[in-house]
This record gives structure tokens, C-alpha cells and sequence, in this order.
């Protein structure tokens, strides 16, 4: 008898200690991934939607049960960025998704992240820590093709002006080389303007209306970009030059800029002014503003456990005259059919970003990118 309830006594003890753990057990499987999106400079729309797309990509159906999304902005200010971080891994983080301001700079707060199990994605911008995942265009690729383009289109001569993009960063200064590289294999190519333009349009059209007012558009023949060409057909609009007329511009993906490339005459509803089908002869690419939704994405199957590649080089959208493509409903399905163009009357804004679009974060479409939700329509 008495060995009989010393065993009911282990048995009940053992039973208390299984219903213990069940709450903790029942926790551990429903506890979201703590993850950080840090941000560095924002003043201007592709970040504001690039953010957009990450917050989207959070609450699909996919990730909404996985992942407690946070978001910090440090601005242009490495040091800033690096405190920024090094808080985010003493709160907790198990994985962090960052734009950087500098390729080198944030080298040493990220490896002592990665020494502490967590996840660094980096996004469009790349960092150089081999810890770290990129995940990019090739942006030397971005300036090759675009300068080749505008040469061609020139015939291999002609004053060029060039509105570059955030200075330190990766983005800029691989793009800026490459383009320069090609323009100095042509000796009738003349750069007589280079200033940043921050990928903002504003600041591009500040920018330009400082070099025109010493040289006047007669006295340039083609403009590369990062970001404004959309700005700069506008502002040789309005200065009385035809649509026929205007420069050749190779640079960014905005929607305006689209709108622009389309035949005169084309029936674009909420059209207006500038933001109107000019003909306008273009090269379109872009930085995909999907670049760190994608890198969200990775990032939760990293923590999953599974293999993910240290560098994701991106597609780099090229878009002419030839394949620019309206979208009837800007679903990710729409999209998927090859649209790459969206209605003034649905995105007002002519500086947003209109590559959105990848097979690898299905349901995000354009509301994803406007207002940081995923397509429930796909």
C-alpha cells in the first residue's frame, strides 16, 4: 500500500508538472518573431512607400501570426542609426531589416548583432558586414544601361546633366560610377551639371532650375536622372516646349514619368497637365520599393530555420516606350499579367514609385504600397 502511494505520489507530481508547462508551451508557439524595420533617410516617396510595403508585407496571411513589426527612422545620420540598432538588440530583436545610410559605416553594430543570433536584412542599400543579407538590384547595372541608352539616343554626343541621388550611400555611388563609365567611352558626351538630387522630385527641381537658369534647356540634349525625370518634362512644359520636343531622359520609375512615356492621346483617367501621356521618350527603372518586404519575408524564414542566401539580386525593371503597360486595377494579379503603369486617378501623387511588383510577395498591390495593406483579392 504504501508503495502504491508513493507511486501515486510521483505520478500526481509528474502530472502537476506537464499542466505547469502547458500555458508556457501554448506561449512559445503562438509568440510572434520580434523584428525592427530601421530606417535611415525618409525625405522622399520611395521610402515612405518602400516602408509601406514592409508594414503590408507584415499584416499578409502569411506572416500577420509570425512577426511584431517595430519602425525606427535615424534620418541621414549613421551614428544615429547605429544607436538606433544597438537598442533594438538589447530590446530583444530577432531580426532587423534595415535601409542603411552608409555601406561601411553600420559594419561593427551589425557584426555584434550577428553575434548575438540576430538577423540583419539589409534592403537596397547594401552593407559590406558578411553577416549580413542584401537584398538589391544590381545597382552598377542600373547605371550602365541607363547611360547606354541616353548615349544611343544622342547618337554618342551632346551636354548631358545628371541628378544624382543620396550621397554616402551604396545606391548612389555605384549607380553615379557606372554611368559615368559609359558617358566617358563616348568623347561627344559633355556632363556640364551634376548635382544630388535625393531622390526627391522637389529636390530635383530645385536642383535643375539652378542649372537651367545658367545654361537654358537649348543648350542641353539629354538628362540622367536617378530621380526627376518626371519634374523635368513637367518644368520644360511649362516653359512653352512641345511634348515632341522634350529631352530624353533616363532615370526612375515614377508613375508620372509612366504616365508620361504614353502615346499623346492616350485615354488615362484623372489625367492632367504634366501628368498627362506626352510621348515622352524615357528609359523607366527603379529601385523595387518591394525590396524590403521581400527582405521582411526572408528574414522570418531565417528565423524559421531555413537556408537563405547572404545576397538576393533583385530584377531591375526596364521600361521604354515600347513595353510601358497601363494597369486596370493594380491588384498584385493585375501585375502579375505585366502592367507597370497606374491611372493618375489612383495614385495622385506623379513622384510614387510604380515597380511594385514581384512573384515573390504575392498580395501586394497597390494598396500595399499607398497605404501599407496587403490585396485581400491577390
Amino acid at each position: 500500500m504504501q508503495i502504491h502511494r508513493k507511486n501515486l505520489t510521483i505520478l500526481l507530481s509528474c502530472l502537476s508538472l506537464v499542466m505547469a508547462a502547458v500555458p508556457l508551451m501554448a506561449k512559445a508557439a503562438t509568440a510572434k518573431y520580434k523584428i525592427y524595420l530601421s530606417m535611415s533617410y525618409i525625405g522622399n516617396d520611395w521610402q515612405a512607400e518602400a516602408a509601406n510595403m514592409v508594414k503590408a508585407m507584415a499584416q499578409t496571411p502569411a506572416l500577420k501570426d509570425k512577426v511584431q513589426l517595430e519602425v525606427q527612422v535615424a534620418g541621414p545620420n549613421a551614428q544615429k542609426q547605429i544607436q538606433q540598432i544597438n537598442a533594438m538588440v538589447q530590446a530583444g530583436a530577432q531580426a532587423i531589416v534595415v535601409y542603411p545610410i552608409s555601406p561601411t559605416a553600420l559594419n561593427q553594430v551589425i557584426k555584434n548583432a550577428c553575434s548575438k543570433g540576430v538577423k540583419i536584412f539589409a534592403y537596397d542599400g547594401e552593407v559590406t558586414e558578411p553577416c549580413a543579407h542584401n537584398v538589391t538590384i544590381d545597382q552598377k547595372e542600373a547605371g550602365t544601361v541607363t547611360a547606354q541608352w541616353l548615349a544611343k539616343k544622342l547618337d554618342g554626343k551632346g551636354n548631358v546633366v545628371m541628378i544624382t541621388g543620396v550621397p554616402g550611400t551604396s545606391v548612389d555611388k555605384q549607380r553615379t560610377e557606372a554611368a559615368k563609365a559609359v558617358f566617358a567611352k563616348y568623347p561627344g558626351i559633355k556632363i556640364v551639371g551634376e548635382t544630388p538630387g535625393m531622390w526627391s522630385q522637389a529636390v530635383a527641381r530645385t536642383e535643375l532650375s539652378k542649372l537651367i537658369a545658367v545654361r537654358g534647356w537649348d543648350k542641353i540634349n539629354g538628362l540622367w536622372m536617378q530621380v526627376g525625370c518626371y519634374t523635368a518634362n513637367a518644368m520644360q512644359l511649362e516653359s512653352g516646349r512641345k511634348a515632341k520636343d522634350l529631352l530624353p531622359c533616363a532615370g526612375e520609375g515614377s508613375n508620372g514619368g509612366r504616365v508620361q512615356m504614353l502615346p499623346v492621346g492616350t485615354k488615362v483617367d484623372g489625367a492632367h497637365g504634366s501628368y498627362a501621356p506626352q510621348g515622352a521618350q524615357r528609359f523607366s527603372y527603379a529601385s523595387p520599393p518591394y525590396s524590403g518586404a521581400l527582405a521582411l519575408k526572408l528574414a522570418v524564414e531565417a528565423l524559421d530555420g531555413k537556408t537563405v542566401p547572404n545576397r538576393v539580386t533583385l530584377p531591375l525593371p526596364q521600361i521604354t516606350n515600347a513595353n510601358v503597360k497601363l494597369c486596370t486595377s493594380g491588384s498584385w494579379s493585375d501585375m502579375k499579367n505585366g502592367c507597370n503603369t497606374f491611372q493618375p486617378a489612383s495614385v495622385k501623387n506623379p513622384g510614387w514609385f510604380a515597380s511594385i511588383y514581384s512573384d515573390q510577395t504575392e498580395g501586394l498591390g497597390l494598396n500595399a504600397a499607398l497605404s501599407a495593406k496587403p490585396d485581400s483579392s491577390k
